[in-house]
């Protein structure tokens, strides 16, 4: 006897009613704003020390600043008048102030093209994978450990009118004498030499790092071309390299804005001012002479000055650069 099997009509989802889809969605997003939450928490707490630092030695240096530029102080460096914007006035209207200003812009045009172009020189002829290479690149990267104190003394040393190295090699060669610090005509060119070896192996190793970035498909190729060793150093391995030589630029600049240490050390701003530069200067006003208000309005109007070519060169200079 057979079985007749019958077919039922397909049975219909079962559906949740509509409030407790509307309650299951709602804690899913209170789970997220709670996940999210945390993940905020966490990283306010790691960045925490950071901004505490920013804020100890950054932020408040900078009100305090700002602040103090609108007072004169009295002898003892306290706060005596409100005077408003009379310090910017009277810094803009000083001869000292432009003066300062032209001598840091020939230290900035003495060593930061020189010092760019003695990194590149020195990194293109160390790139070559010879014996010994590994040897000049430490040499060349030296003066990176060097601090600006030791330097400054080092250089100090060679610069002695009478003991210095480099008089004596100026005799043996049948030249006279030059006093490096003490002339007026030789005291920046001294202190930009100075300078130029002092940053030679940051920058040297930003060179380095920037030309050994570059794939050696690149050069095989220029070289099945016909491509000679400068034609494929201008053409090819300069245009790939051009964001190093860009932000290397844009740091040499803010670093030749703030020189300081080597110049309070060989020449203290002589002879006759001609290497006050403006952060030397800000330092006389204010720790020497206790003009903290004047000293702070020069250190405003500095950061200007350096915010502003910062932003130059971003937006004329950055239209060069080839990012790959």
């Amino acid at each position: 006897m057979e079985k007749e099997f019958t077919l039922s009509p397909p049975s219909t989802p079962i559906t949740p009613p509509a409030n407790e889809m509307e309650s299951a969605r709602e804690r899913k997003r209170t789970s997220i704003r709670k996940i999210r939450r945390r993940e905020i928490t966490l990283a306010y707490a790691c960045l925490a020390p950071s901004l505490l630092l920013f804020g100890a030695f950054l932020f408040y240096p900078l009100l305090k600043s700002v602040y103090l530029s609108l007072f004169l102080t009295d002898p003892q460096g306290r706060v005596a008048e409100f005077v408003g914007f009379g310090n910017f006035k009277d810094i803009l209207s000083s001869d000292m102030f432009y003066k300062s200003f032209g001598n840091t812009l020939m230290f900035m045009l003495l060593t930061v093209p020189t010092g760019i172009a003695a990194a590149l020189f020195f990194a293109a002829l160390t790139h070559n994978k010879l014996t010994g290479m590994k040897i000049f690149r430490f040499i060349f990267s030296l003066p990176m450990a060097v601090s600006v104190g030791t330097g400054s003394m080092i250089w100090m040393i060679l610069y002695h009118p009478t003991l210095g190295m480099l008089n004596y090699m100026l005799s043996l060669a049948g030249l006279g004498p030059v006093q490096w610090l003490t002339d007026p005509k030789w005291a920046m060119i001294s202190i930009a030499i100075m300078t130029v070896w002092m940053n030679l192996g940051f920058n040297y190793i930003l060179m380095l790092s920037g030309i050994q970035g570059v794939s050696e498909d690149i050069y095989d190729s220029a070289r099945i071309d016909g491509s000679g060793p400068l034609r494929t150093f201008f053409r090819i391995t300069m245009p790939l390299i051009s964001p190093t030589l860009f932000f290397t630029l844009v740091v040499s600049i803010i670093g030749a804005f703030q020189a300081f240490g080597q110049i309070n050390i060989l020449t203290k701003g002589g002879p006759m001012n001609s290497t006050n530069v403006i952060v030397y200067n800000i330092y006389q006003d204010a720790f020497i002479n206790f003009r903290f208000g004047i000293g702070s309005a020069q250190a405003l109007i500095l950061f200007v000055i350096i915010l502003t070519l910062t932003l130059l060169q971003f937006k004329f200079v950055e239209r060069r650069v080839h990012y790959q």
